[in-house]
């Protein structure tokens, strides 16, 4: 039974979850919580100051102990909105490596979002047409538009807890001036998505975070509910407009609140309120769930793969599928030509499994640069698979890591006339095991998009076996024939050969 750990370290506060995969299910152990401020002055100086960093550390040498004392496989530790910011972060990041041996990712708001949203909806008993989820943090907030697990929209916007107090609130209770200056800015932030979101219509919104906790505990009382965990949006707005009117001691009285909560519940009520007014939003549902545990799912999916074994749940998967479409989309690819190549690579990978031995991980990359193996045509089509490499590893697709994204990348630099070589600074930059893998999969690649000359998705299907050293492939023609197609065959067999060691004979049938 493998034990995971994830580690978020956000501006306002670190978590720490800590749990037990038991029979594909993943089983609680250890959670921890601490407000550490760490983003309090990056929002004004642009530096994490040294008491917040000292703060910070020390609480994640307690997470450390903690997860030796429970015996955790794999701990994963990622950052998000102060250390984006903070100009300052790699020192950061070095205390931490110093200090407990941890490697800081600091992952974008996409990212965030769409690992919250991935703890998330893999959780919910059913999944409404359409969903929005609700992250605010102590730096950002996290929008995402959801439809049946898929994720269709995501946004990051500057409206955190902690910077918009430290930007805008001076005084305690706030100056009517200050309060002014807070609702416009946060006005002006959420118009840029508004209409969006009141067009997507959804169904059921899902709020995380501390503040939309505090918020649904406090609301109850003031509507009279016995619901838990659900907020409307009158009664938000009510709350709101209250406890920009009492000084931090008295907001801390609230339920659900508390003194540390009081100091940064004003503006993080004022985005909320904001939020529901502007995109005709009825109420939000609390949701204890958030960026921990798709940390975490995340992890267990990434074990399973590296023991060949079945991702444990399909929403990793979906939310990577979508990220290629809307990429694909975004850069205009032809997904009729991309997907046959996708098919026939894959065709192949499967086929040819004992012979290249590829990592598993592999099928699902080969099919990722298949599909955007064309997108740097959007920019020019001479050296379009320069351009390709250099969009895959600079867009931040969805479910990837910039890793992954280097690996797809560099197999779509090279299906033009240049091929991989140790002295590239594309292979380079690869890790050094994938810098062994690296050819055998962009010879596969190289001949999927062969089989497809001029463009006419000719090949309905492909096999292909070792036999007696040799690798027949058997290729399935449509009407018409296959004469450019297996020219091009025969022009990737050098290529073939030197990687595997073994010719290439084509036969259509």
């Amino acid at each position: 039974m493998a034990i995971f750990a994830a580690v978020d370290i956000g501006a306002n506060s670190v978590r720490l979850k800590i749990s037990r995969l038991v029979r594909r299910k993943l089983e609680e152990l250890h959670e921890d919580r601490e407000v550490v401020r760490l983003g309090e002055s990056v929002f004004s100086s642009g530096m994490l100051s040294p008491d917040a960093i000292a703060r910070t550390v020390k609480v994640l040498r307690r997470f450390h102990k903690a997860t030796q004392q429970f015996g955790a496989d794999a701990v994963r530790v990622v950052a998000t909105s102060a250390l984006r910011d903070a100009r300052n972060a790699p020192a950061f990041i070095d205390w931490v490596r110093m200090r407990t041996g941890w490697e800081v990712e600091v992952i974008s708001g996409i990212e965030e979002a769409r690992l919250i949203h991935l703890g998330i909806v893999t959780h919910l008993r059913s999944r409404s047409s359409k969903l929005l989820l609700m992250d605010l943090g102590g730096g950002s907030c996290e929008l995402t538009v959801s439809d049946h697990g898929h994720i269709r929209e995501t946004v990051s916007l500057p409206l955190g807890a902690v910077r918009l107090t430290r930007e805008f609130l001076q005084h305690d209770p706030p100056l009517h001036s200050e309060m002014e200056e807070l609702h416009g800015y946060i006005a002006e932030e959420i118009g840029r998505v508004a209409r969006r979101i009141v067009a997507a219509r959804p169904q059921a919104v899902i709020a995380t975070s501390g503040t939309a906790a505090a918020l649904a505990a406090s609301s109850r009382v003031i509507a009279g509910r016995k619901t838990r965990n659900v907020a409307s949006t009158r009664a938000v707005m009510e709350l709101a407009s209250r406890l920009a009117r009492r000084s931090a001691k008295e907001r801390a009285q609230l339920p659900g609140i508390g003194p540390r909560r009081a100091e940064i519940i004003v503006a993080g009520a004022a985005v909320f309120a904001g939020l529901m007014r502007r995109c005709e939003l009825g109420g939000f549902r609390y949701s204890p769930l958030g960026l921990r545990d798709g940390l975490l799912l995340q992890m267990v999916a990434d074990h399973a793969r590296s023991r060949r074994a079945v991702t444990p749940s399909a929403q990793l998967a979906a939310d990577r599928w979508d990220a290629v479409l809307r990429a694909c989309e975004r850069y205009r690819v032809d997904l009729q030509q991309a997907q046959h190549i996708r098919e026939l690579a894959l065709q192949m990978f499967r086929a040819l499994r004992r012979l290249h031995a590829l990592p598993p991980e592999y099928e699902e990359w080969l099919g990722a640069a298949a599909m955007l193996s064309e997108c740097g045509a959007f920019v020019n089509r001479t050296g379009w698979h320069r351009h390709s490499h250099y969009i895959i590893v600079n867009t931040d697709i969805l479910g990837y890591t910039p890793e992954e994204r280097h690996v797809i990348g560099a197999l779509a630099r090279y299906l033009g006339a240049a091929l991989p070589s140790s002295g590239d600074k594309v292979v380079k930059l690869l890790p050094a095991a994938e810098r062994e893998h690296l050819p055998k999969a962009v010879a596969l690649l190289r001949l999927a998009r062969a089989l497809n000359q001029g463009r006419r998705r000719a090949i309905r299907s492909v096999k292909a076996r070792v036999h007696d050293g040799r690798v027949l492939l058997q290729v399935q023609a449509r009407r018409g024939g296959a004469d450019l197609e297996m020219w091009g065959v025969k022009k990737e067999r050098a290529y073939f050969r030197a990687v595997f060691g073994r010719e290439l004979e084509p036969e259509v049938s």
